[in-house]
C-alpha cells in the first residue's frame, strides 16, 4: 500500500495518505485492507463471506476503496449505494461541514479539493457499518 501511496501525484499523496489513516482508525473490525483494482481496498475476507463478490468469483466482497485519479481523490463507498438512509445522513452532513458542493456518483464521492476533505466526516461514515451489516445490505441487493 505504501508503494501505491508513494506513486500517486505530490499534490494528492498527503491527503490520501491521511484518508487511508482515518479510514483505519474508524473501520469497524473485520474488514481487510488489500489492493483490488489498483485501489487500496477494504474488503469483507472470504473467511467471513465464503460467497465472496458476485462479479469476480473468489474474490473477497469489496466495501471501500480509495484512489488518486488525474482530478481528484476518489473514495468509494458500496454500502452508501445500498443504504438510501445512509446517503441521506451523508450528504446532509457534507453539506454542514464542507462550503463545496458534494461531487459525488453511486459510490464514488470525489475530492477535487484537498482543502475541503471533511476528514472527520469520514471517519463517521466508515464506521457506521460492520461487516456483517455490510454482508446483508450486499445480499438484499442481490435479491431484488
Amino acid at each position: 500500500m505504501s508503494t501505491y501511496i508513494e506513486q500517486v501525484d505530490e499534490k494528492w499523496r498527503e491527503s490520501l495518505a491521511k484518508l487511508v489513516e482515518v479510514v483505519e482508525v474508524n473501520l469497524p473490525e473485520g474488514f481487510e485492507r488489500t489492493m483490488y483494482y489498483d485501489m487500496i481496498s477494504y474488503v469483507v475476507p472470504l473467511s467471513t463471506y465464503p460467497k465472496g463478490y458476485h462479479v469476480t468469483p473468489n474474490t473477497p466482497l469489496p466495501f471501500i476503496s480509495l484512489a488518486a485519479q488525474k482530478r481528484h481523490i476518489a473514495l468509494y463507498h458500496m454500502g452508501i449505494y445500498t443504504d438510501k438512509a445512509l446517503l441521506s445522513w451523508f450528504q446532509d452532513e457534507y453539506a454542514k461541514c464542507v462550503p463545496t458542493k458534494l461531487n459525488m456518483g453511486k459510490s464514488c464521492i470525489r475530492f477535487t479539493s484537498t482543502k475541503n476533505i471533511p476528514y472527520d466526516l469520514i471517519g463517521e461514515l466508515v464506521s457506521k457499518m460492520t461487516p456483517a451489516e455490510w454482508i446483508l445490505k450486499y445480499e438484499g441487493e442481490l435479491n431484488r
